[in-house]
């Protein structure tokens, strides 16, 4: 199966991150609007992301005949429901400028925890999902 698009879409993702943190370490309060609109497509980039993954991604995988592979897909589908929806409530509470530069700690806190959640799991699939899926 080719997975290039997703693998792209993670590299994007990885970068836009990156552009945020860079953003928030200038101050967050001189750059809450800036770091709204980052957050905001941020969030477009990954709900497609996700949504991809679950008309295409997820479906394939599961009709492997791989039974490992099949239930690697579940298990990583499974697991990302509690990501996303952690990842949309943040998104969705951020991507106002105003609450950004109001609660600058609390932003900070958040954006943490989530985007460092959302990090990890990318690299997990880059390390391990991904290269099984090529395998199929």
């Amino acid at each position: 199966m080719d997975i290039d698009r997703f693998k792209h879409q993670h590299v994007d993702i990885l970068e836009r991150i990156d552009a945020l943190r860079q953003l928030v370490r200038s101050g967050i309060e001189t750059n809450a609007h800036m770091i709204a609109q980052q957050i905001h497509g941020l969030g477009t980039v990954v709900k497609l992301h996700l949504a991809i993954e679950d008309r295409i991604l997820y479906p394939a995988v599961r009709q492997s005949e791989d039974a490992r592979i099949a239930s690697m897909g579940d298990t990583y589908q499974e697991e990302m429901k509690g990501i996303a929806n952690a990842y949309i409530r943040f998104t969705t509470k951020w991507s106002n400028a105003a609450r950004v530069a109001a609660e600058p700690e609390t932003f900070r806190a958040e954006a943490n925890s989530v985007l460092k959640t959302v990090y990890q799991r990318m690299q997990r699939e880059n390390r391990e999902f991904y290269p099984a899926i090529e395998q199929m």
